[in-house]
């Protein structure tokens, strides 16, 4: 549930805030390791830590499939944080930053709601400390040193109908989903089609949320496959010299930024993909550097358990080296209802027959981190509306199928609606034993993989590799690059690829159109449905909330 009416904005603009420098204390980071972005923001100097020094225990929190009813992921992340520090836990938490499109377009704010944000609200929100763009000037330099190594026809010179790496901004526009450059004549370059995604979708930002150094990071940048020579030679960003520019445009971005939530818990903030293209998580340097400071660090990943987590499973967590005491599945009593088949419009009427019908996806995805041998928590995240009998209802399912369950209510109350949570996690990760594990083994082909992704995390019957995917495929496995793990770009809106079909859905094919290649994050990315890496503006966007006065101060952006 993110920020989204004038009461919540102003509860985050009215909350008193701790220097950081005294926050970054409470896990024992020492004010002369930071570097200061004013008085309540600040990157950490040296974030790079090794596997010894990972000592805390990491939650990972996901939840149901997403619906226009809300399921409150990240307010409850951040709840939980603040639950944990209650009941006298070293404690911090690490997230995603918000990205513009969504803040602007239709999501509204990416920083917690009600009692549970993280604060500075606002810069967090809008440009923060300049990591998103940072991100983008680095995308797009590289965007134009290939179309200069075109221009001047060099050795590099991609063939124009080739180039993979498209431009990047950070604003939901669909207008530049396709476009033509390099008109003008000879001198504006060669004439091509290409087109822009949001910055959040640029590979480079999965590199930078993957990388564990600086040489990982370079290895990363080095390895990206930009496109193909016309007598078909993959080309790199080392071929064309353009590595240790990026290296030096992102040399703070690659640094976590750490604020505080609204009771004054260490929050890192740091990176942004997106969680149906990439991974959808925050940094690895991040999540590393906090587990090495606190004792519990509360993370979370995009959308569904079907999308987020399982990429954060198959994906980041062999890859920066942590894993998962534990996962907080989130769920609402009108999530649920709606993935029972009620309209949105009637949500906040007691339907318990709807409500039981939508368990059924509440169900899968108990069931899919069963499939990772992950103990769990089902988080009840409580709305102003549930009834005491609607709320029972999702207890006793919970306790029928074997899973601990506790109510939720930290955008209302805070860290003290969230204190039965906090110890049931507690309780739960102190006595799992169980050891995680990856649905499939890199080492597949990649038809094993999407075929094991799709039937056991999805629930498909089989898959559909259109020609298209399977010309990829063989190119990807022409570089050697087949052995990467997959990370399904798919709807969030439902575990099909059809995302009309909510609750859990049977009888279905996952069709995977095409396989794009991410050879610098280090993964292949299958396109199911209507996926696109530029998202479009409503018809009223969140902008139309943004208000300010004649003296300069916000009013309110939500």
């Amino acid at each position: 549930m993110g920020v989204k009416s004038v009461s919540d904005y102003e509860i985050a603009r009215n909350a008193e805030m701790l220097p950081v420098d005294k926050i970054a204390a409470k896990i024992g980071i020492s004010g002369k390791d930071l570097f200061y972005y004013g008085p309540y923001m600040a990157k950490i100097k040296e974030p790079f830590v090794s596997e010894d020094d990972l000592k805390g225990r990491l939650i990972l929190v996901s939840a149901i499939t997403p619906t226009p009813a809300g399921e409150g992921k990240t307010t409850t992340t951040i709840g939980l944080g603040q639950g944990l520090q209650k009941i006298g836990k070293n404690v911090a938490i690490s997230i995603r930053e918000p990205s513009l499109g969504p803040v602007m377009g239709m999501k509204g704010g990416g920083a917690g709601g009600g009692m549970s944000q993280v604060l500075p609200m606002e810069e967090i929100n809008l440009h923060f400390t300049g990591d998103i763009h940072a991100v983008g000037s680095a995308h797009n330099f590289l965007a134009s040193i290939i179309d200069n190594h075109m221009h001047f026809d060099t050795e590099w010179a991609l063939d124009e109908r080739r180039v993979l790496w498209r431009r990047v901004v950070d604003m939901n526009d669909r207008a530049l989903r396709q476009t033509v450059i390099g008109l003008g004549g000879k001198l504006m370059g060669v004439p091509r089609e290409t087109g822009w995604d949001i910055t959040a979708a640029s590979e480079i930002m999965a590199i930078l949320c993957l990388s564990k150094n600086w040489k990982d990071l370079r290895e990363r940048l080095s390895r990206i496959v930009v496109g193909f020579t016309h007598d078909n030679k993959p080309v790199t960003p080392a071929d064309i010299k353009a590595v240790d520019a990026m290296m030096i445009l992102l040399k703070y971005a690659f640094l976590p930024n750490i604020v505080q939530t609204m009771e004054g818990v260490p929050a890192f903030v740091h990176g942004g993909p997106f969680a149906n293209i990439a991974h959808g998580t925050s940094s690895a340097v991040a999540a590393r550097f906090a587990l090495s400071k606190a004792d519990y660090v509360i993370t979370e990943a995009g959308f569904g358990f079907d999308l987020g987590a399982e990429k954060f499973m198959d994906i980041f967590v062999p890859t920066a080296g942590i894993k998962p005491a534990l996962a907080v599945i989130v769920a609402t009593a009108r999530a649920l209802k709606m993935h029972g088949d009620v309209d949105k419009a009637d949500l906040d009427k007691p339907n318990m027959e709807a409500l039981r019908h939508g368990f059924e996806n509440l169900d899968k995805h108990i069931e899919n981190k069963s499939r990772f041998n992950l103990c769990s928590v089902v988080a009840i995240n409580r709305h102003s509306n549930d009834t005491d009998e609607e709320i029972q209802a999702i207890v006793d399912h919970c306790n029928e199928q074997g899973v601990a369950v506790a109510v939720a209510n930290g955008y209302f109350e805070g860290g003290d609606g969230m204190v039965q949570l906090a110890k049931t996690v507690v309780q739960v990760a102190e006595t799992c034993k169980n050891e995680p594990r990856q649905i499939y083994d890199w080492n597949e082909s990649i038809e094993e993989k999407i075929k094991k992704l799709s039937t056991i995390v999805y629930g498909a019957e089989n898959i559909d590799i259109l020609k298209k995917a399977e010309k990829d495929i063989k190119t990807i496995k022409k570089l050697g690059l087949e052995k990467l793990p997959i990370c399904m770009a798919k709807t969030q809106n439902s575990l099909s690829d059809n995302p009309d079909l909510l609750g859990r859905p049977k009888d279905f094919l996952i069709t995977v159109r095409e396989v794009q290649l991410a050879a610098g994050a280090g993964f292949v990315i299958p396109i199911t449905g209507d996926i696109m890496r530029m998202p479009g503006l409503p018809k009223v966007p969140n902008s139309e909330n943004f208000k300010m006065d004649d003296d300069g101060k916000v009013i309110s952006m939500f």
